[in-house]
């Protein structure tokens, strides 16, 4: 193949009643976040770039869970985390905890190249924030009428709740009586009710060959204060080196447990699998009883995405022309 390839994706696990009008504002949301990249990669625009411009398109729209629109802890506030990282020299950053930061994939980016460090996490992400004086907002801004609704619904039932957009109804009906329980997905042994998280990433082969991947995300709708999950960890939910870049969403226990971004590339490089195929095998055997989807591009152009769940949120496009935007099988 070669040239140029873009993927994008906005969660993994959806609601199989989510009604059409949403499925269309995810699709047109994937659309424009797709012709952004596009059009900076024609531009001749690095990778490491392109990612974070489409995240932060990503992030600034409340449709899904990162940035504004991000899901709302047991406190009722919101804790985000982002992640990027650079192939050609395996350079990353990552931040968690933030409450004030707009974009928080840029700030993952700026404690890539600004900080001696790779990680920064709560106060001490908000105080380099300050220090670098990128934008910030009230942690109400993130806030929705939407998500505050959720909230209730999730605290009245005591459960997390992955797809917190999913109408009451469908909360209700998983989360009552005892057979619901004893059907229920579970987290690290521990029933939870909707499977349907909605992290967003971005993964980038520019014309030079290079690879870069950035994923940003609210969380858990009713999660404990403090918990992070995988798409801030390197090697678990974004990964990319000179072969590939990944950008994982789903059940983050399940991929933090995995590694899985990183054995993408691992099995590409140990096994001689191509990008699809290294997808496609990690997806099978990776994941024990977990749920999660990815999206990858290969330093030779290719595109490929997975998931075992019932849908991702999803699109591409390769310099040949191709672009597709879906959401199930």
């Amino acid at each position: 193949m070669g040239g140029w390839a873009i993927a994008v994706h906005g969660g993994a696990g959806v609601d199989p009643n989510l009604p059409q009008e949403r499925q269309e504002e995810a699709k047109q949301l994937l659309t424009r976040c797709l012709n952004l990249g596009t059009s900076a990669l024609r531009s001749s625009l690095p990778a490491i770039d392109v990612v974070e411009l489409v995240v932060r398109e990503l992030e600034t729209d409340p449709l899904f869970n990162s940035g504004r629109g991000s899901a709302l802890t047991a406190k009722g506030t919101v804790e985000m985390e982002a992640s990027i990282m650079d192939g050609p020299r395996r350079r990353c950053g990552a931040v968690s905890g933030l409450t004030t930061v707009k974009n928080p994939v840029s700030l993952a980016r700026l404690v890539m190249e600004k900080s001696p460090h790779s990680y920064l996490a709560f106060s001490g992400a908000e105080e380099f924030a300050m220090q670098q004086g990128v934008e910030v907002v009230d942690n109400e801004y993130f806030i929705t009428e939407e998500n505050m609704g959720m909230l209730k619904l999730a605290k009245e039932a005591n459960t997390i709740v992955f797809d917190y957009r999913i109408p009451a109804l469908g909360l209700e009906t998983c989360s009552a009586g005892a057979g619901a329980v004893e059907n229920a997905l579970q987290m690290n042994g521990l029933p939870i009710s909707i499977y349907a998280p909605e992290t967003v990433g971005c993964v980038v082969v520019d014309g030079q060959g290079r690879c870069a991947a950035a994923t940003s995300t609210g969380g858990l709708m009713n999660k404990m204060s403090g918990r992070i999950g995988d798409s801030p960890l390197i090697g678990a939910g974004t990964y990319a080196c000179d072969i590939c870049a990944v950008s994982c969403t789903g059940e983050g226990e399940a991929i933090i447990r995995a590694t899985l971004a990183r054995d993408v590339a691992a099995v590409m490089e140990y096994k001689g699998l191509e990008l699809q195929d290294a997808v496609d095998y990690v997806i099978k055997e990776r994941l024990d009883e977990g749920k999660a989807g990815m999206i990858a591009v290969s330093r030779n152009g290719e595109v490929a995405y997975g998931f075992n769940t019932t849908g991702m949120f999803r699109g591409c496009a390769t310099e040949d022309g191709f672009m597709e935007v879906g959401i199930w099988e």
